[in-house]
C-alpha cells in the first residue's frame, strides 16, 4: 500500500465524517464545518488518486485541487457572512422547516 492510497482512503474517511456531520447537525455553523470536511476530503482523494503507476504526477488534478481551495476559501468566507447576518436578523443560528 502506498502513501498516496493512505491519502485517497483518508480523504474518503473525511468525506463520510462530512457527509454525516452535514445530515445530522441542524446548526448552521456546525454544517458549514461538516461541508468544509466534505470538500477537503474530496480534495484529498483527488490528490491521492493523481498518481500515475511510474510515480508520475499528473498536474490537472494537482491544478484543480488548487483552484477548488481558493473558490472553498472564498465560499466558506461568504457563507459566514451570511450565517452571521442570519444570526443577526432571526435571533437563532439554526433554519426551522416551516408547517404547511
Amino acid at each position: 500500500m502506498n502513501t498516496y492510497l493512505i491519502f485517497a482512503l483518508g480523504g474518503a474517511g473525511l468525506c463520510g465524517i462530512g457527509l454525516f456531520g452535514f445530515i445530522l447537525h441542524d446548526d448552521l455553523l456546525r454544517r458549514l464545518i461538516a461541508f468544509n470536511l466534505l470538500g477537503s476530503g474530496t480534495f484529498l482523494i483527488l490528490v491521492g488518486l493523481a498518481q500515475s503507476g511510474r510515480g508520475g504526477v499528473d498536474a490537472v488534478p494537482q491544478a484543480l485541487v488548487l483552484t477548488g481551495i481558493v473558490v472553498a476559501v472564498a465560499a466558506t468566507a461568504l457563507t459566514l457572512m451570511l450565517i452571521r447576518r442570519w444570526t443577526q436578523l432571526s435571533q437563532q443560528s439554526h433554519l426551522t422547516e416551516e408547517d404547511e
